[in-house]
């Protein structure tokens, strides 16, 4: 069975039982695999109706629903090419991707939005809303999806953008067959004797766009196994709609879990009491066991009074009765929030992988995972370091190329190992550790190479004031930090200056931040700085703050 004709099984056997749900308003609303075979057809019958054949490309530019959901597999169904977009996502660039990959056709969520694509897209193909397509009535739910050859294209889904223009990745029926069963692999090992015991549907809580890889790839995954996708219809209510969801597992980006973090922290603080007292000294102790360190004869004690009362109701408050793990993805976890998630008694498994890698290289092993890296590689691709310590992969994951771009796709995958940009290495027991991007290297006019990601973790954890902390010198004579900040935040040079003092005490010279400005607004997605996944655009960063930039590095009047 192809992965595609293995989740129509599944959502036949599922019958009147949830395979997803929307939470909307505090309330799960539930779709059977009955619902969803319903609306597939329905969405297949509109389809057949618009006379678009197979190999024809269609953009799906929706939040995430159940609707998008039917849509994406009736048009995988039809033999379509799938082209999702961020409905978050600037008009123009929206466009620009648009006029890239030239579908057929277009299916939007709302006439606004469509209207604002179309004044960049003034001669665009024809435009359909979501809620027309599944109108329709007495459509065959029993029809077989169409049999995809491996080689056969299923989606052209475009990357963030980090280092310029965004490129179609076109993934096929290959990549998807090999992913799925890893990633069903991996879950039934954290789910143990529940996954195969036929006891009731895992609940898996989701908030990342669909239009992502690694999101897609989830839905794909839990439509192939036994669970229910609750989905999030507001992402200003997230820590409400997880206490509805009480889910076993879940999906994050860093960016969330350090929040998360932040707030438990602050919250703590705020209270005061014993509970205040006793959190960082159960903190240290639990450092200091892991390190091997030695125990304060006062932090033990509070260690153990914590995880009596302290973690489990913190664990229980922020994640519900039935967590097994988090998993990140996306970017690097730092190794200290992830070890803070552990210490509560919530593992945190990451996962690393790009659009051109079906989203996963590595997985995490639920019971053997390492803090601060990323996991061994999924079983079937091979992965290395060249001599450049970039990391290199190759296997049946790695994408076909590029929509219309051959030489980029050439350069990508020379040799026969697609380059991921990424610089990283693995340990003895295979567990790859991610340090940063080739492309994100500064290079100083000293010949000196910096990564700067790792500095700017380490400077945001004693900046949580800070928004974006950016370390810039390229073919500098030294690094400097631009630093972004709400202007209620009240963020001091003064204060700023202390930290990069103390914190450039433990670095060569050539690490060290010899200058820094604060910036009185963080940047955003809308202001073209960020991805739309949150990653700093570093180049149209240089380019907007180039005046902050030099007067960092001008000389002061002696």
């Amino acid at each position: 069975m192809t992965f595609l004709e293995n989740i129509f099984d599944r959502l036949k056997r599922a019958g009147d039982a949830p395979v997803m749900a929307e939470i909307r308003d505090g309330q799960i609303v539930n779709c059977s695999g009955v619902d969803l075979l319903a609306q597939i057809a329905q969405a297949r019958q509109f389809l057949a109706a618009l006379r678009l054949k197979q190999g024809d490309r269609c953009a799906l530019l929706a939040p995430n629903s159940v609707r998008w959901a039917a849509l994406d597999l009736a048009l995988m169904a039809e033999g379509i090419v799938v082209i999702p977009l961020y409905a978050r996502q600037a008009p123009h660039e929206l466009a620009g991707m648009l006029k890239d990959s030239s579908p057929a056709h277009i299916f939007y969520s709302d006439a606004t939005l469509a209207s604002e694509v179309r004044k960049h897209l003034p001669s665009g193909p024809d435009v359909t809303l979501l809620e027309s397509v599944f109108g329709g009535s007495n459509a065959d739910a029993d029809r077989a999806p169409y049999r995809h050859a491996d080689a056969d294209p299923l989606t052209i889904i475009y990357t963030s953008g980090t280092s310029g223009e965004p490129k179609g990745v076109i993934l096929n029926s290959g990549n998807v067959n090999h992913m799925i069963p890893c990633t069903n692999g991996r879950l039934d090992q954290l789910m143990g004797a529940r996954a195969s015991s036929g006891a009731l549907p895992e609940r898996i809580f989701h908030y990342g766009p669909f239009c992502f890889a690694a999101s897609w790839i989830l839905l794909l995954t839990a439509l192939s196994r036994n669970s229910v996708l609750m989905l999030s219809t507001d992402l200003t209510k997230l820590s409400d709609e997880l206490k509805v969801a009480e889910p076993h597992y879940f999906i994050n980006v860093p960016i969330f879990l350090e929040r998360v973090r932040r707030k438990i922290q602050e919250t703590i603080q705020q209270r005061g009491g014993i509970a205040a007292a006793v959190f960082p000294r159960a903190e240290r102790a639990f450092l200091a066991k892991r390190n091997g360190t030695p125990r304060s004869i006062v932090d033990a004690p509070a260690l153990a009074l914590a995880k009596r009362t302290m973690f489990p109701a913190i664990r229980k408050s922020v994640v519900g009765p039935n967590l097994k793990a988090l998993i990140c993805g996306s970017a690097p976890l730092s190794a200290d929030t992830q070890l803070f998630f552990v210490m509560l008694g919530i593992p945190v498994l990451q996962v690393y992988g790009l659009t051109e890698t079906t989203a996963i290289c590595t997985l995490d092993d639920p019971f053997r995972f390492e803090p601060g890296r990323v996991g061994p590689a999924v079983p079937g691709i091979e992965m290395k370091t060249a001599e450049s310590g970039e990391i290199i992969v190759r296997g049946p994951n790695i994408f076909s190329g590029y929509w219309q771009r051959p030489a980029e796709t050439a350069k990508a995958l020379e040799g026969g190992w697609f380059h991921t940009g990424d610089l990283g290495d693995a340990d003895a027991k295979g567990n790859w550790r991610i340090t940063g991007r080739v492309k994100d290297l500064i290079i100083l006019s000293s010949g000196h190479n910096v990564a700067p990601e790792a500095l700017e973790t380490e400077l945001a954890k004693h900046l949580p004031e800070a928004q974006q902390v950016v370390v810039v010198g390229n073919q500098r004579s030294s690094l400097a930090v631009l630093i972004t900040t709400a202007p209620s935040n009240g963020l001091k040079p003064e204060h700023v200056q202390g930290v990069i003092d103390a914190f450039n005490g433990n670095l060569p010279h050539y690490k060290q931040i010899r200058a820094f400005r604060i910036l009185p607004a963080p940047f955003t997605v809308e202001d073209g700085l960020l991805t739309t996944m949150g990653k700093l655009k570093r180049d149209a960063i240089a380019a907007r703050c180039s005046a902050e930039i030099d007067a960092m590095y001008q000389k002061k009047p002696s």
